[in-house]
């Protein structure tokens, strides 16, 4: 199977998946259970996202590993289950894939920041080393570092990931937008700045998830675009900004709002276009039907 980037090189728009969190609590998911020990205790409920995906026309998909780090599971009294966790995880995603289809395993943010001192650049580097090869073993074509805000912390990821395996390398980070209408993550950092350290770090593939709506994501690219034309840009929006209703957080857009917004992200230049909060197999399905190429 040709590598992403190849496929990318060759002109293909690639369809990547859509929500994870949010349709692991539709089947049953209880606040405050720890979402990647579902790998092991309900795998058949996890391939069953996995695979919605893959029958929507996902061209790859992701794992249930985004908090699958020794210190993420540690909050669960599972740190020492790493290795076992990201293997099921990437086994999962890897059925449901086959041999056709792209295996991106999910690696999030480890929740310690560095500038206070309470982690080390060492650390953050074994845990996410550790997770990166256990994915790797289990099956994983790419990786895919998210829902990023610290660029040093997205920087040490990309290096652990990409010294210690043969997967090509996806890093994205989330963006809001400022009052003055400019791109920020949580920790000041803009798409531009994120561009030159990603690649300049070895990222095979970067862009932007979660944070905004498909709307918004017109502009992460163009930015992205103005500092570089050609790096591989994958975009995963949420299905509109969240709004509290009824006693529960709802996404706004349907599957055709968003898949009509699409048209502008890709016209700016992205090349995978996937979902986040909020989205489903059938947002996906609708965007593969209009996209896909």
């Amino acid at each position: 199977m040709k590598k992403i980037t190849e496929l990318i090189r060759q002109g293909k728009i690639l369809i990547s998946d859509g929500a994870w969190g949010t349709i692991l609590q539709e089947k049953g998911m209880k606040p405050g259970e720890c979402p990647e020990m579902w790998n092991i205790e309900k795998p058949d409920k996890v391939f069953e996202i996995a695979k919605s995906y893959i029958d929507a026309g996902a061209d790859m998909i992701e794992t249930n590993s985004f908090g699958g780090n020794i210190f993420k599971l540690k909050n669960y009294g599972a740190e020492q289950k790493v290795k076992v966790i990201n293997n099921a995880a990437a086994r999962i995603s890897r059925k449901a894939a086959g041999t056709e289809k792209f295996v991106i395993a999910s690696i999030g943010p480890t929740g310690k920041i560095l500038m206070t001192g309470e982690v080390t650049e060492n650390e953050l580097y074994d845990a996410f080393k550790e997770q990166s090869i256990a994915l790797e073993e289990g099956g994983a074509d790419a990786l895919i570092i998210e829902t990023m805000s610290d660029l040093d912390e997205a920087v040490i990821a990309i290096r652990a990931a990409k010294e210690n395996t043969k997967c090509e390398i996806i890093c994205t980070m989330t963006f809001e937008k400022t009052i003055s209408g400019e791109y920020r993550s949580m920790m000041g950092v803009s798409p531009s700045d994120m561009t030159i350290k990603l690649i300049d770090a070895g990222a095979d593939i970067i862009g932007a998830n979660c944070g905004n709506g498909s709307i918004d994501m017109a502009g992460i690219v163009k930015e992205i675009r103005n500092i570089n034309k050609k790096i591989p840009v994958l975009i995963h929006a949420n299905a509109g900004m969240p709004v509290y209703k009824d006693g529960k957080t709802v996404f706004p857009e349907n599957p055709e709002e968003m898949t009509n917004n699409i048209s502008d992200v890709i016209k700016a230049g992205a090349n995978i276009i996937g979902g986040c909060c909020g989205t489903t197999p059938e947002h996906i399905r609708k965007i593969a039907e209009k996209y896909k190429k």
